[in-house]
């Protein structure tokens, strides 16, 4: 499947000035004290996730914060933002779903495992149900794990070596 490319509009002016919580801070603060002083654009990534993290997706008056935070202009944090696939940048389902679609995990079964996600959901990829509770990513390159193929990540932890039922599984377990 080919990447559909981001295109985003980020209006400046039309964004709501926001505050980053104390968590959000801390996180950056955490991803800043990896880098020299001079090197806070180095921060941008992990400040991105820390907002995604806490957030969902990244809104333009986020970044504008994390912009703002880092001393940085808005643009070097859009331009992350927008040209990473990790990033969304409109809400989306509370549970993250990306399924491998590198060779070894479409060798391995991961087609299958996609159509099984898209009809038990009932959407496709690159929506969220319609009561928010998932988010079906459009498309995952790798997510290194090729060993364990066919496999997806939900939110932040991997399944390995998946099949309908185990996937089955994994969703109902989400649902509780």
């Amino acid at each position: 499947m080919a990447a559909e490319q981001k295109t985003v509009a980020f209006h400046k002016h039309a964004a709501k000035k926001v505050e980053l919580s104390a968590h959000e801070r801390e996180e950056i603060d955490a991803w800043l004290a990896r880098y020299p002083e001079d090197q806070k654009r180095s921060a941008v990534l992990g400040a991105l996730r820390a907002v995604q993290h806490e957030d969902g997706y990244l809104s333009t008056a986020k970044m504008d914060a994390v912009a703002d935070y880092l001393g940085l202009p808005a643009i070097a944090v859009y331009e992350v933002g927008s040209f990473y696939s990790m990033y969304e940048l409109e809400p989306v389902g509370k549970h993250t779903i990306m399924v491998c679609d590198n060779i070894s995990c479409m060798l391995r079964g991961a087609e299958p495992i996609i159509e099984h996600l898209e009809k038990r959901l009932g959407i496709k990829r690159g929506e969220s149900t319609p009561d928010g509770k998932f988010y079906l990513k459009l498309e995952e390159e790798c997510l290194a794990a090729c060993c364990g193929a066919p496999m997806m990540q939900v939110d932040h932890k991997y399944y390995e070596n998946l099949t309908p039922e185990r996937v089955d599984e994994i969703l109902d377990g989400l649902e509780k």
